[in-house]
C-alpha cells in the first residue's frame, strides 16, 4: 500500500456525502490492516469514520463492500423491527457523493466511510468475567439477527480463510520445502500437527454433509470488535466487518474461546504458564447461547467445542507454517516469536482435549 499524503486524504474525505461541512481529520484507533481516520464536523458537533481499505489483504473491495452493505442493511431492518436504534446498533455506510459504497482515489486506493458511534468503548483485554459475557452476548446476538440472511450470497473476502484442511496442506508444503532449515528443531510440534490431521476435517466434512448449516460469520471475534455502551455497559454493535463471509457458527464461537478463555499472552515462551480455562469457556458459552441459542440447531451446539479446538489448532498451524517459511506473514519483534505462538496454541488445544467432555456438556445444557 502506498503512503497516504495530506492531499490524498482530503481528496478521499471530499468524496463522501457527509451530512455537514467537515473540518479536522486525524488518525484513529490501533488497527493493523486498514488506515483509519476520524473526520470531524466543522463545528466539532460530531465525527465520522473514514478508512482506506487494505487492498493487499482484501483484493476485491467491491465484493467486500457488497457484503458489508448487504449485512448492515439487513441488520438495520432487524433492529428497527424490535424497536432498537440502527444508528448505534450496527455500522452505517455513508455513500460517496455519486451514491457508491466506496471511493477509488487517484492512485487506485479504495476508501469507505461510516457514521461514528459515539459514547462507546472497545475492550482490549478481558478485565473480568462480565466483560467476556458481554462480548459473547453481543456476538451471539449478531449470529441470531443474521440467521435468516442468505449466507451463500456473500463473497469470500479472504479465500479459504477457515479451511482447516487447506491450512494443514500449506503446513506440509512449508515443511517439505524447509527453506529456513528449521524443521529439525521443531520435531515435537510437527508430530503434534500430524497427529491432529484427521481433526482438521471434522467441521468442513459436517458442512459438506449438510449436518451443519451455512451461516453468516464474522470471522474475527476479538473483544475489540464489539462496541460497548459507556452508559449501560452493554455490547451494542459489532464492528470490523471486512471478514464477514459464509461460514459456521462454530468458527466465530471458537475464535473467541481461543482468544479469551486462557490466562496467558499469545506468544508466551513459558508453556507452564499457559492454561485453558473451562470456567471462562462456560461464561462465554452462556453469554453466546443466551443470544444465539434460539437460532442454532442441536448439531451446531455440539459443534461449539470442536470450533474452540479447531480454531486454536488452525491458528497454531498457521504460526508454525509461518515460522518454517521465515516469518513473512505474522509480524515478529523477536526471534522464535511465531514458534512460541504456535506452542501456546498447541498447549491450549491439549487443555481443551482434557476438558472436551465437559465442554460438550456445557454447550448442550446451557
Amino acid at each position: 500500500m502506498k503512503p497516504i499524503t495530506e492531499a490524498l486524504l482530503h481528496q478521499a474525505a471530499a468524496a463522501f456525502a457527509f451530512d455537514c461541512a467537515t473540518g479536522d481529520i486525524e488518525r484513529y484507533g490501533a488497527g493493523h490492516i486498514n488506515d483509519t481516520f476520524a473526520v470531524w464536523a466543522a463545528d466539532k458537533s460530531k465525527r465520522f469514520i473514514l478508512q482506506r481499505i487494505n487492498t493487499d489483504t482484501f483484493t476485491d473491495p467491491a465484493g467486500l463492500m457488497e457484503n458489508i452493505c448487504g449485512v448492515t442493511s439487513y441488520l438495520s431492518r432487524q433492529i428497527l423491527a424490535r424497536g432498537g436504534d440502527p444508528a448505534r446498533e450496527t455500522l452505517n455506510v455513508i455513500p460517496t457523493r455519486d451514491g457508491k459504497p466506496y471511493y477509488t482515489d487517484s492512485e487506485g486506493g479504495a476508501w469507505r466511510a461510516y457514521i461514528f458511534v459515539e459514547g462507546t468503548v472497545c475492550l482490549q483485554k478481558v478485565e473480568n468475567e462480565q466483560d467476556f459475557y458481554t462480548v459473547a452476548e453481543t456476538f451471539g446476538g449478531f449470529q441470531n439477527q443474521l440467521a435468516g440472511y442468505p449466507a451463500a450470497t456473500l463473497h469470500e473476502t479472504i479465500a479459504r480463510f477457515h479451511d482447516t484442511p487447506n491450512r494443514y496442506a500449506n503446513f506440509e508444503k512449508a515443511l517439505a520445502a524447509d527453506v529456513m532449515g528449521r524443521a529439525k528443531d521443531v520435531a515435537a510440534e510437527i508430530a503434534f500437527v500430524r497427529a491432529h490431521e484427521a481433526d482438521c476435517h471434522v467441521l468442513v466434512d459436517q458442512l459438506a454433509a449438510g449436518v451443519l448449516p451455512l451461516r453468516v460469520t464474522h470471522n474475527d471475534t476479538k473483544l475489540n470488535n464489539v462496541l460497548i455502551d459507556e452508559a449501560t455497559g452493554k455490547g451494542i454493535c459489532v464492528i470490523d466487518l471486512d471478514t464477514v463471509m459464509p461460514g459456521l457458527s462454530a468458527y466465530d464461537f471458537g475464535d473467541s474461546i481461543r482468544f479469551g478463555a486462557n490466562d496467558c499472552a499469545e506468544d508466551e515462551p513459558d508453556q507452564s504458564k499457559v492454561h485453558f480455562s473451562l470456567h471462562l469457556y462456560e461464561v462465554f458459552t452462556k453469554g453466546y447461547l443466551s443470544a444465539a441459542g434460539s437460532a442454532m440447531t442441536e448439531a451446531e451446539r455440539k459443534s461449539l467445542p470442536w470450533g474452540a479446538k479447531l480454531m486454536t489448532l488452525e491458528c497454531g498451524i498457521r504460526f508454525l507454517t509461518d515460522y518454517l517459511e521465515g516469518d513473512h506473514y505474522f509480524k515478529i519483534s523477536r526471534p522464535d516469536q511465531n514458534l512460541d505462538r504456535a506452542r501456546t496454541q498447541f498447549t491450549l488445544v491439549q487443555g481443551m482435549e482434557k476438558e472436551f467432555d465437559a465442554m460438550t456438556r456445557i454447550a448442550l445444557q446451557v
